[in-house]
């Protein structure tokens, strides 16, 4: 891959997490990345890494060949003003910012800038992020470098932008979704006599083989579900009960309910 020098503008949650991805999948050196933020906490978190680390967005980005920006969306709009004299179309500009379309970026940034909008959730932090990529008209020269640079960070898709906000949902906000069952899941465990460090564990690495029983054989959710539900058996039973309780019907509705929420947005 291209040795390409990266700016991350903004590095809480998510921005932090593509840091330490790119660092631990070691396709970029600590020295080729430049990190910007207001917390000098977080700067001096970046910097003990070897990254380095400003509190001005210009000095981060000026000589960067590809500058990402994850920030807040009500803070996109003043971030691109400062940023626009240092961005050409040779730098590639990508957007981490849920709910700001493209063609919004196209008017911020200039048209003739090469501009991806990213999506990928926290676990970017340790390369099993899902990733989806969509760009504009002008992105094709750098497209497999920007597919190959966070294919290092997990597993990558490239859709349509007008489906980056249900990505957006299914993705970013499946982790919270996942990690609300595995807390559920814990409780339960708990009750009927497990610690809760080890509820945690039994449950989070019960989770981890389900996902991986689909990733690997690509089966549909309830061809696996068939093999541990047995006539009368205790997985059958406690599956209805979560049914007669709304358990599915929950979930879709909240994944409906973030969806429109962003929609509206």
């Amino acid at each position: 891959m291209e040795n390409k020098k990266i700016a991350i503008i903004g590095v809480g949650n998510m921005g932090g997490a593509i840091a330490l991805g790119l660092l631990k999948s070691g396709s970029v050196e600590a020295g080729n990345i430049s990190v910007s933020d207001r917390k000098e906490a977080t700067l001096k978190k970046m910097s003990d890494l070897g990254i380095h680390a400003y509190d001005n967005n210009i000095d981060a980005a000026k000589d960067a060949d590809v500058i990402i920006v994850a920030v807040k969306p009500y803070h996109i709009e003043g971030v691109i003003n400062t940023l626009k004299p240092i961005l050409s179309p040779e730098k590639i500009f990508i957007s981490i910012v849920a709910g700001v379309g493209i063609d919004d970026l196209g008017e911020m940034v200039g048209s003739d800038i090469p501009i991806f909008r990213v999506m990928p959730n926290t676990a970017i932090a340790l390369q099993e992020s899902l990733t989806c990529i969509s760009a504009n008209g002008n992105t094709e020269p750098y497209r497999e470098y920007v597919v190959e640079l966070f294919d290092k960070l997990g597993k990558t898709i490239e859709i349509p932008e007008e489906l980056m906000a249900a990505a957006t949902v299914l993705s970013s906000c499946g982790i919270a979704y996942a990690l609300r069952y595995i807390r559920a899941a814990m409780q339960g465990g708990i009750e009927i006599g497990f610690s809760a460090e080890m509820a945690q564990l039994i449950t989070a690495q019960t989770v981890k083989g389900a996902t991986e029983l689909l990733l690997q054989s690509e089966h549909h959710p309830e061809r696996e579900i068939d093999k541990v539900t047995t006539p009368m058996g205790v997985t059958i039973t406690g599956l209805n009960e979560m049914e007669h309780k709304g358990f599915s019907s929950s979930l879709i509705q909240g994944v409906l309910a973030s969806y429109k929420k962003i929609k509206d947005n």
